[in-house]
């Protein structure tokens, strides 16, 4: 070819002589064989190699069709936060060049060759939803068929743009779209057969598993300008089981000590401390897994929502436990009676409604101090009026004592109660919690 100074110079030039280079075209439209050669001559190959720029077709206003057909081969990457998928394809083209035909018969039995890529005219496919530059591993050779039809397989890191859907994370499908555009394209293959292709490969392959490969051919205008193109929706289904275990699996055992902690008792131990290290040990465990937990600005997934929902619960039971603790101490240590509507609504009513039962032997009355029976008499002696008056003293303490713990038993009473009734209530909001947050799971995973 010669250099030309312009553009407009070279298509001038090109039209002109468009006659010459018909003829040319017709005449290139078999390959050259020799005897004792296996293939084409070199030299016949080398005047099509040398007319690569333009589209190998014979009659112009014939079109030269591109068959495609790819393979998902793995899935490299899913980046919720920035909404790119990554991912590695064996992608497949035909398409046919009709100066590349020679007779077999002529050419010792060769019905196929490889040829350079770089010295064949090549279809220019492009995928609308490329983000980043292809830095797959490129493959030079195209194997090219005595009929002219052309197969050329590559290699190619597709780095997409994807609407991903994180709510229903790590149960999560995600559909992504590939578009491959050209002025005529065409599927090679059914999408079934792609799809069926695909998951073979796919079965052992990371995180994701391929559902299915859908699709359809369309036209796109712009102006003047037409352009077939290929939408291919691909449908990928996370693998939950890593989430599982390291994520919902320690989220629930540390949910369940919470539970088994209303057992302690809360008028011995110090039941609230014990919580609050629950507490920051459930916060350390948020801390350590919030890299695994996917963000996006459009919205939260719902395992995040279930985490800060059990953080929220287990700061309600430690202010059920500072509660329970202020009854059974705070106003048992004043030697306040328990209020009679106290005794009507909560050690009857309530009690009766959770099943709560005492022992018979506690008295939900105090006692009154019984007065003394021993008169002291005016005639006794000194040392006697002395005794009694100790023994009077003593008396009383013990009258203290007693009315002291029968006030902290009914108090007891009260805060078991209590602490009964708030313990079955935080049961069933755990309860309910929890059906709610594994039906639409499986609602999730029966839609996919």
């Amino acid at each position: 070819f010669e250099v030309f100074s312009s553009a407009n110079e070279m298509f001038s030039l090109i039209v002109l002589n468009f006659p010459s280079l018909w003829a040319v075209s017709l005449c290139y439209s078999k390959l050259i064989c020799k005897e004792g050669h296996s293939g084409p001559t070199y030299e016949s190959m080398q005047n099509v190699f040398e007319r690569q720029s333009f589209r190998p077709a014979v009659n112009l206003s014939n079109p030269t069709i591109t068959n495609i057909s790819f393979t998902l081969y793995a899935v490299l990457g899913v980046n919720e936060k920035t909404q790119i998928l990554t991912t590695f394809l064996w992608l497949r083209l035909y398409w046919q060049h009709e100066f590349l035909v020679w007779d077999p018969d002529e050419c010792d039995g060769v019905t196929r060759i490889s040829l350079p890529v770089k010295q064949l005219w090549s279809p220019d496919i492009i995928v609308y939803e490329f983000v980043d530059d292809d830095v797959s591993q490129a493959c030079p050779y195209v194997y090219v068929n005595h009929t002219g039809h052309i197969r050329w397989d590559r290699m190619l890191r597709l780095v997409s743009s994807c609407n991903l859907e994180i709510f229903s994370f790590p149960f999560d499908v995600q559909n992504c779209t590939f578009t491959f555009g050209s002025y005529m394209v065409s599927p090679a293959l059914t999408f079934k057969e792609m799809s069926g292709n695909s998951k073979r490969y796919l079965e052992a392959s990371g995180e994701w598993e391929l559902v299915d490969i859908l699709g359809e051919t369309s036209i796109l205008q712009f102006g003047i300008d037409e352009w077939d193109i290929i939408t291919f929706w691909v449908v990928i289904k996370r693998r939950p089981v890593l989430y599982v275990v390291n994520l919902l699996i320690p989220s629930s055992f540390l949910m369940l000590i919470d539970i088994l902690s209303f057992y302690l008792p809360p008028h011995s131990v110090d039941r609230a401390s014990f919580k609050m290290t629950l507490i920051l040990g459930y916060t350390v465990f948020l801390l350590i897994m919030n890299d695994l937990l996917p963000s996006t600005a459009n919205g939260t997934p719902i395992i995040g929502i279930y985490f800060s929902v059990c953080l929220a619960l287990m700061v309600i039971s430690l202010l059920e436990t500072v509660i329970i603790t202020n009854v059974l101490h705070h106003s048992s240590m004043k030697y306040q009676e328990v209020p009679n509507w106290v005794r009507v609504v909560i050690l009857k009513h309530i009690a009766n409604l959770i099943c709560y039962r005492w022992p018979e032997d506690a008295q939900l009355h105090p006692s009154v101090p019984q007065k003394d029976k021993h008169e002291n008499t005016n005639t006794a002696l000194p040392e006697l009026q002395q005794i009694c008056q100790y023994l009077g003293d003593l008396h009383a303490h013990l009258n203290s004592l007693q009315k002291e713990n029968e006030l902290q038993e009914q108090w007891c009473h009260v805060g078991y109660v209590l602490d009964y009734l708030l313990f079955r209530i935080y049961l069933l909001l755990i309860s309910c919690y929890a059906l709610v947050i594994i039906c639409m799971w499986c609602v999730w995973i029966s839609h996919s």
